[in-house]
């Protein structure tokens, strides 16, 4: 990835934090962006100029970017200012999400708060914005957009709003490949697996007896990173643009392995497969 531009977005920690780094330990100059600008602005830890500052010392360039993905505005300006300053952008991995404190309480929808909500603003409106915001330069560049998501796009996962915002995520990947196919910019959403970020660590420390066993072949935070590295570099990556991809098993086409060379698994066979779109088109 090196000499390549990379837009991250909500990198301050988990999996947005893991992908910025692995595309940094490989080269990239990469753009992280998120609100967090001090530790005590999440519970969770982490801030831009933390992670910015971590992929620079891994031999990539790190720049941290201060950015609200409910502002239009101000994701404006962050395309902007990579316009301005490198003058294309190969690679944007749309991640932030704004995830509700109430997201794994087993309980219905009705009993939660309208909090829920806040990942279809957060997630699957901004990752519209975003997208739209980078297009021209995309386009230039003959680029990659990856939309993190997950098996909650097809299975019953923490309620019908993170249902609807991943289910939602993937049809929108799918509908910006085919506006992008003739200019040759590949779109993908990227299904993860139980990856151990801040959040996740702490859910299942709390629930060992539930959790203890996914927990020790989870994905670290920065396997799906090092996918997309994969993915960018494959000159055939067009033939998967429109459709859902497991990361784990990207990770065994490309032969990428993660921390300390483990295998993560995919869950196809508990969760469901990938859903498949129509290939009809109505114009």
């Amino acid at each position: 990835m090196q000499g390549k531009i990379c837009v991250v977005t909500g990198a301050s920690r988990g999996v947005g934090k893991g992908i910025a780094l692995a595309l940094g330990s490989l080269g990239a100059t990469v753009y992280v962006t998120g609100r967090s600008s001090q530790p005590g602005d999440s519970p969770l830890g982490g801030t831009v100029d933390v992670t910015a500052a971590e992929i620079t010392a891994r031999g990539g360039k790190g720049i941290a970017v201060y950015c609200d993905h409910g502002d239009e505005a101000a994701v404006a300006a962050l395309f902007a200012r990579v316009k301005n300053e490198a003058g294309r952008l190969d690679v944007l991995v749309n991640n932030a999400i704004a995830l509700p404190d109430e997201l794994t309480l087993v309980k219905p929808f009705w009993q939660k708060s309208l909090r829920e909500l806040s990942l279809l603003d957060v997630g699957l409106r901004s990752n519209y914005v975003a997208t739209w915001s980078a297009a021209p330069l995309l386009v230039e560049s003959q680029g990659l957009v990856v939309f993190t998501s997950s098996f909650g796009g097809t299975c019953y996962m923490h309620g019908p709003a993170y249902g609807a915002g991943k289910a939602g995520t993937d049809k929108m990947a799918h509908d910006m490949a085919h506006d992008f196919k003739p200019f040759g910019v590949t779109t993908i959403s990227l299904w993860l697996g139980l990856v151990k970020t801040e959040r996740t660590n702490n859910v299942c420390a709390a629930e060992p007896e539930k959790y203890g066993a996914a927990f020790k072949v989870a994905e670290s935070p920065e396997f799906p990173g090092r996918v997309i590295a994969a993915l960018y570099n494959d000159p055939e990556r067009q033939s998967l643009s429109g459709a859902i991809q497991v990361a784990a098993e990207l990770g065994k086409r490309y032969g990428v392995t993660d921390l300390e060379g483990r295998q993560p698994p995919s869950y196809r066979r508990a969760l469901g497969n990938p859903t498949e779109f129509s290939a009809a088109v109505v114009e």
